[in-house]
């Protein structure tokens, strides 16, 4: 498959694995446990018996044998939830996490999908971070829907690709489906 990303054409052979309870690794676990802030995680016992209870689509992604990244994403009618998304560190910057994520939005062409990412108009220590994703996510076609949600001191902004919009009634039906399984603190 090739792909033209910012002017230079990538070769790769990246494929993917559908991630189950049974299949699941370390590596997986050690990247989601540093990628994400802990108050951002949901722990590892209770996301593995996620996998099955809620058909999380839970993605590993391979350049040949190599291991590069994975994606989470909770399949909800009429929005698909992306939970997770992490390129392996010495990977970022390189391009895989865009070819994960046009892999990602080709799987779901012709769906709605929204997203919720640290907010880059909080005031913060990883602000230049939080814009850069921001700026990620808006070139490749998600859009803001101005909702935020404050978790704790921080401050979550909610992106959306798709047809349509996207209400904080919507977000409370997702978490009303998610707390179905799982509740937080």
């Amino acid at each position: 498959m090739e792909y033209c990303l910012l002017g230079i054409i990538s070769y790769t052979k990246m494929t993917t694995k559908q991630i189950t309870a049974a299949n699941v690794n370390e590596q997986i676990k050690l990247l989601y446990q540093t990628a994400f802030p802990e108050d951002e995680q949901i722990p590892w016992e209770d996301l593995v018996r996620l996998i099955g209870e809620m058909h999380l689509d839970f993605t590993a992604y391979y350049e040949g044998e190599n291991f590069i990244g994975f994606t989470i994403v909770f399949p909800h009618e009429p929005f698909n939830w992306y939970w997770y998304f992490a390129v392996l560190p010495e990977l970022r910057g390189k391009g895989k996490g865009q070819e994960i994520l046009i892999t990602l939005i080709e799987k779901y062409k012709g769906e709605t999908c929204v997203l919720d990412m640290e907010s880059p108009k909080q005031e913060c220590e990883n602000k230049a971070q939080r814009e850069c994703r921001h700026e990620f996510y808006l070139r490749n076609g998600f859009r803001d829907t101005n909702l935020y949600k404050k978790f704790d001191v921080v401050e979550m902004t909610i992106m959306m690709m798709g047809e349509g919009t996207f209400t904080m009634q919507d977000w409370d039906d997702m978490v009303s489906e998610l707390k179905k399984f799982w509740t937080w603190n």
